[in-house]
């Protein structure tokens, strides 16, 4: 099948494009390399693009005729988008608008969303359901949500289904360790700690003690990406078997603290990196652990790499060879 797959040169969208190359499906990634690489891709076609660019999208979403569109293109990052919002509306909102109105204009029906458990803010219940409110609390999560809203209203209008995939917090590197996380300014904390180990920073920062949780730190569903592509791969299947548009999550179930990810990173690596406790950061919530019961009843999904250590010990084979790789990202950060 073809698949249109935007960001596919990222963290996660890489993954994703791996996992679909090894199903046989015909790929083309679409991508403008501000965050991914082209070495990342390891299946299909690569075409270096905007979404900004509608003329150029439409261009190749005409040429190509994908079946389905799975769309990852996206700013990420919590703290950066309370700076920055305006940069994130621009990207994560005017740019699924130009996607979406290339795939209505050239018939495409099944699409899947990249969204993200910052929809939900600070929720209610722990673990957080689907159907929790939707109350973020950072410009990220808020353009998260209109991206969902965007799509419930095309499918309620048009012969187009869905499904939106909230993440929690997606951590590690392919287990064959081909690919895995490479951004010139990292801001998730294994990441960060990982750099700290090796020797790349003076230490790692925790940001915030003081946070109604066990140890005062926050607490987060850390999910192996592998895990991650692979729902995606079943969400497409569930999607092409005339499966109803849907929201689902796609996490552990439990959660760990900032000070135990760190324990465990200092287990993993064996180095006694400095650890620093600051203030907290604008737009981070206590706690976000998901109940990925829909994901596994309409697709099947089951994990295999619910694993902490296992998860950072995969996320820190691939950092030793990322200067390799990227000698030009050997720099203190």
């Amino acid at each position: 099948m073809k698949i249109l797959v935007t960001g596919g040169a990222g963290y996660i969208g890489s993954h994703v494009v791996k996992a679909l190359g090894g199903e046989g499906h015909d790929l083309l990634v679409f991508d403008n390399l501000s965050t991914g690489h082209e070495w990342a891709v390891l299946s299909g076609d690569l075409a270096i693009g905007d979404l900004a660019d509608a003329r150029t999208l439409d261009r190749i979403v005409e040429e190509f005729k994908p079946a389905a569109v799975m769309h990852f293109a996206a700013s990420i990052q919590v703290e950066e988008s309370v700076r920055k919002p305006l940069a994130y509306f621009r990207n994560n909102v005017g740019n699924t608008l130009n996607l979406l109105e290339a795939v209505r204009r050239h018939g495409i029906r099944n699409f899947i969303y990249s969204s993200s458990a910052a929809v939900y803010g600070i929720p209610d219940e722990i673990p957080v359901a689907e159907s929790a409110p939707l109350q973020p609390i950072n410009p990220y999560g808020a353009t998260k949500v209109m991206g969902e809203h965007m799509l419930r209203d095309l499918a309620a209008a048009h012969d187009f289904r869905y499904v939106a995939i909230r993440y929690f917090n997606v951590a590690g590197a392919d287990a064959d360790g081909q690919i895995g996380q490479a951004y010139r300014e990292p801001t998730h904390l294994i990441t960060r700690a990982l750099k700290a180990a090796k020797g790349k920073s003076t230490g790692l920062s925790i940001f915030g003690n003081d946070y109604p949780t066990p140890d005062g730190t926050c607490i987060r569903d850390y999910i192996h990406v592998d895990d991650i592509a692979r729902a995606h791969v079943q969400a497409l299947d569930y999607l092409m078997d005339k499966g109803n548009s849907e929201i689902m999550n796609c996490g552990y179930g439990r959660g760990f603290s900032v000070r135990e990810v760190v324990s465990v990173v200092k287990q993993v690596t064996g180095a006694d990196f400095p650890v620093r406790e600051v203030e907290r950061r604008p737009g981070d919530p206590p706690a976000l652990v998901a109940s990925n019961s829909t994901l596994q009843e309409l697709t099947g999904w089951e994990p295999r790499y619910d694993d902490l250590e296992f998860i950072i010990r995969t996320a820190w084979k691939w950092e030793r060879t990322l200067d390799r790789r990227m000698p030009g990202m050997v720099r203190q950060f």
